[in-house]
């Protein structure tokens, strides 16, 4: 048990000073950087930073953000970024968040697909992705630890993290399925046994573990996070407007049939859909973008998967891979400028995709912020919460079938990158120690096995 020293307590019974907008846009670009490990490892990383370190806000209030961002289209992570930069610092917070969350990721991304599609397989690039996959396997394993030691209070939200994880696994359900079942047994449960579903646990539980925080259980809902229906009506006329604009423009210069006007279309649908993931949303992707649009083989789509899972950002950031790959092979500015096709592609479909997730947060935060300590609709988000660690446990198993059996069960085990996995979570569970490093050092595990053995 984790020893604390007089002072240190005294220190954390304080909650911190007001951080200022340019602290706050410093951390949220550092965490466009580090951002690995997909939706678990990003939100584990926010948790330990805001929640356990920083103390930017509580328990309670991160997890309550975390819950709506579950229920929506998009990725869950970069909403959840959005909503906390926006409720720290109303509307330009939250874009700067939101907007640094992706930004690293869709610039790595441009520059690896041109060196993908200009010069071929690169063995350093292998090598390196080689060793950085077993560490993701591990850093999601760690994600769903955290969050299950922080969500699972009881044995009731113990039983429904497993059902959760029997019916992505074994039934093979689709995740709003889980989603809306895990609502509806807290929303019972809440009037039922109201004990059992308090979002968070006790608050005096989580001030021992980390101590006040600067947006606390009981800090007052600042005035711009308060419902307003003119706020609500002007976030909803400012994303269509958004969207309504670089359509109109593309259609009008191009036509509806051009493939830029047509990608936008096609990922504005596409961010409608990616409830539960960028796995939920990656069998449209291919439907669309190699067998309907042929903007790249599905040898090229598995190959951008694999970048996606290993760079920064959401993985649904898979979309700029597709859409520079697209741009480039139709090569519509002539063929002197193929990069320029594929950057301005990879960056239109970006903003396509992501242009929702902020709307929503936007539009739908001060309702949420108005629930908070309404034990009606927290119950039925905490449950969500304990669904949702069954789900990132299978998740977990995914990358680890894809990576110990790369061909396969029918193939052969890859002891190599079993070893990696070992390693990263020894460095992980034992030693606490931090993603980027572990990440680091798996990259040049894998690197050195492959120029070793050729």
């Amino acid at each position: 048990m984790r020893q604390t020293d007089p002072a240190s307590a005294a220190a954390t019974s304080t909650p911190p000073v007001a951080v200022s907008f340019r602290e706050a846009f410093g951390f949220w670009l550092k965490l466009g950087l580090i951002s690995f490990g997909g939706p678990a490892g990003q939100i584990s990383i926010m948790h330990q930073e805001l929640v356990e370190k920083r103390r930017w806000l509580s328990e309670r209030r991160f997890l309550h953000a975390l819950n709506y961002c579950m229920l929506l289209p998009g990725p869950e992570a970069q909403q959840l970024a959005t909503y906390i930069g926006w409720l720290m610092h109303r509307s330009w917070g939250g874009i700067a968040a939101g907007v640094l969350f992706v930004l690293p990721s869709l610039v790595i991304l441009i520059g690896l697909s041109w060196v993908y599609v200009a010069f071929g397989e690169v063995s350093l690039v292998a090598g390196l992705f080689y060793g950085i996959k077993p560490a993701v396997t591990a850093i999601v394993l760690q994600a769903a630890q955290r969050i299950g030691a922080r969500a699972l209070k009881n044995r009731l939200l113990w039983a429904v993290a497993a059902a959760s994880f029997i019916a992505i696994f074994v039934l093979d359900l689709p995740f709003p399925a889980i989603i809306l079942g895990a609502a509806l047994v807290g929303h019972i449960g809440g009037r039922v046994a109201p004990d059992r579903f308090t979002a968070g646990g006790r608050h005096g539980a989580a001030g021992k573990s980390f101590g006040a925080a600067m947006i606390d259980d009981d800090t007052p809902t600042p005035a711009h996070a308060r419902f307003r229906w003119l706020g609500l009506m002007r976030v909803l006329l400012v994303g269509a407007l958004l969207w309504l604009t670089p359509m109109a423009m593309l259609t009008a210069v191009h036509g509806w049939s051009h493939t830029l006007t047509q990608m936008g279309w096609f990922f504005t649908k596409a961010a409608f859909l990616t409830f539960g993931g960028a796995y939920a949303v990656l069998p449209y992707v291919y439907q669309g973008a190699v067998v309907h649009f042929g903007w790249l083989t599905p040898t090229q789509m598995i190959d951008g998967l694999a970048l996606g899972e290993t760079t920064p950002g959401p993985l649904i950031m898979v979309v700029a891979f597709v859409g520079f790959v697209g741009g480039y092979g139709k090569a519509f500015f002539g063929p002197e400028s193929l990069f320029l096709a594929g950057a301005m592609a990879a960056s239109l479909v970006t903003w396509f995709t992501f242009l929702p997730s902020f709307v929503f947060i936007l539009a739908g935060g001060p309702l949420v912020e108005s629930t908070h300590n309404d034990l009606k609709f927290t119950a039925p988000l905490t449950a969500i919460t304990a669904a949702v660690v069954g789900v990132i446990l299978n998740l977990a198993l995914f990358f680890g079938y894809h990576v110990l059996w790369p061909a396969g069960l029918s193939g052969t085990f890859d002891w190599v990158s079993a070893l990696i996995a070992l390693a990263a979570g020894v460095a992980l569970f034992r030693y606490r120690l931090n993603v980027i490093p572990v990440i680091a050092a798996c990259a040049v595990a894998g690197l050195l096995v492959r120029m070793v053995g050729g």
